[in-house]
This record gives structure tokens, sequence and C-alpha cells, in this order.
């Protein structure tokens, strides 16, 4: 069985009112930079740091299909 290495998750503020959908192969590092690198002003803007929801997943397509699928 293979190790997942790749993460689908969401992210939300403090109040529950914005989510933001991702794909990262690291879910730590890139909630880090989520809430500190300046690229990133949507998630910063909205204090978007509350990790609720995680799939993980053996690749990088299955991921990006999931996401996908939830943006929908």
């Amino acid at each position: 069985m293979r190790a997942a290495n790749y993460f689908v998750y969401i992210l939300t503020n403090q109040r529950h009112t914005v989510l933001y959908i991702g794909v990262s192969n690291d879910l730590e590092r890139r909630r880090t930079e989520h809430t500190k690198s300046p690229l990133y002003h949507f998630t910063r803007r909205c204090n978007a740091n509350k990790l609720i929801y995680a799939e993980a997943f053996p690749d990088r397509a299955g991921a990006i299909d999931r996401e996908k699928q939830l943006k929908k």
C-alpha cells in the first residue's frame, strides 16, 4: 500500500464565513505559507487558517480531480 503523498484541504476562518480549498503535499508547510506569505492575500485577508478538512490521495492527479469536484 502506497502512502498518501497529496492532500485536498479546506481552510476557514474562526467564524466559518469563508472557505478556501487547495491541494498540497505538505499540509503544515502550506498552512504556514497561507498565513505568512504575501502571495496568498485571500487567505491572509480573510484570516482563513483553521484546517477543517483534509483528504489524502496517493497521487497529484487524484487530489486535483477531488479539488475540482469540491469547488463545483
